[in-house]
């Protein structure tokens, strides 16, 4: 989702967040990095954990945004204020909002971007990353002839334990966040407070979701169907979205279920998903390819037959065969025009 090949890192800042007993420390100073190979790893240390998201955010607070202190500071940010002073702000803020928590100490990164791609268009970005550990290695050099070996701790391959990348995108900042407990309250409430954005990511998210619920859990309830043909239909529900750029509900419907009554039970149970997960789904939207490759993953085309046989299902669905034989035993019979 995010591609960060063009991007580059305008400048950054690194306080240290204390804990315990340590305390914390702020920089005087940003650093600024203008070599292509600085350049790299900078973008390889801050943009590559987000590139594979297919889950998009936005800020929000209970009473107005207005009052969500991260937002303010990353505005600010993106419209020309001083990084330092900003970053200490966002480093402060953190202290503040996790000092009732047992969390790690480490370091915090405050970068500043542009040209960070989502989609077709680039915009300018503001990540915020927390480090709790730095990776041990081994630096060598040369000194009077003689090879030097020394240890040292620092960032290499790290992915951070928590960071937030704001983008900003016409609309409103979109947001991808990451959170190595997943729901940290202190880090996605209090520090970020963050909930999902209603766009064409999360939308095709939600509604691939919705079908391999509908699928594997309601059709079974409200017909008699057998599994090679709910793999069936999850295929063909992949394969929509794989072959459209616009997702249409009705012709959605339609291409995959086609039975009228199927249809209905399916819609009837987009209603209730709805009211349930807290989410609103659109008859009509823009399809992501990157949440339709991410989401592929977990419609599971194999057909499993006792211990014995695992089937996998990718193609047309008439080649395959359901029975029993005269000894009570079930078969499946399978026709292919060519072995490979």
């Amino acid at each position: 989702m995010v591609i960060g090949k063009e991007a580059q890192v305008e400048e950054f800042a690194l306080h240290r967040i204390g804990s315990g007993e340590a305390p914390s420390v702020f920089s005087d100073f940003t650093v600024t990095l203008n070599g292509e190979e600085e350049q790299e790893f900078l973008r390889k240390l801050f943009l590559k954990p987000f590139s594979n998201m297919a889950f998009t955010s936005e800020f929000t607070h209970a009473v107005s945004l207005e009052y969500n202190v991260l937002h303010g500071l990353c505005t600010e940010i993106q419209a020309g204020k001083d990084l330092l002073q900003c970053s200490e702000a966002i480093a402060k803020h953190l202290i503040d909002v996790s000092q009732h928590h047992n969390i790690n100490g480490g370091d915090l990164y405050v970068a500043k971007f542009s040209a960070v791609q989502i989609g077709s268009a680039v915009h300018d970005a503001v990540g915020i990353y927390k480090f709790d550990e730095k990776e041990v290695f081994i630096e060598s050099k040369l000194a009077s002839g003689l090879i030097e070996l020394s240890m040292k701790r620092g960032l290499g391959n790290n992915k951070p334990n928590k960071a937030v990348l704001v983008v900003f995108t016409e609309d409103a900042p979109t947001l991808f966040v990451i959170d190595d407990n997943n729901s940290t309250e202190f880090w996605q409430k209090n520090f970020i407070d963050h909930r999902p954005k209603n766009d064409h990511v999360n939308s095709t998210s939600n509604v691939l979701e919705l079908t391999k619920s509908f699928i594997t859990q309601q059709l079974p309830q409200d017909f008699v169907i057998a599994k090679a043909d709910q793999i069936d239909l999850l295929n063909r529900s992949v394969q929509y979205f794989k072959s459209h750029s616009e997702f249409d509900k009705g012709e959605f419907a339609q291409e995959v279920f086609q039975d009228e009554t199927a249809i209905r039970s399916f819609n009837q149970y987009s209603d209730r998903f709805q009211s349930e997960n807290q989410v609103e789904l659109a008859d009509n939207f823009e399809i992501s390819a990157h949440a339709v490759k991410r989401q592929a993953r977990i419609f599971k085309s194999v057909l499993k037959l006792d211990k014995n046989f695992h089937i996998y299902i990718h193609g047309d669905r008439n080649k395959i065969e359901q029975g029993v034989d005269e000894n009570g035993r079930k078969f499946y019979k399978i026709y292919y025009d060519q072995e490979t």
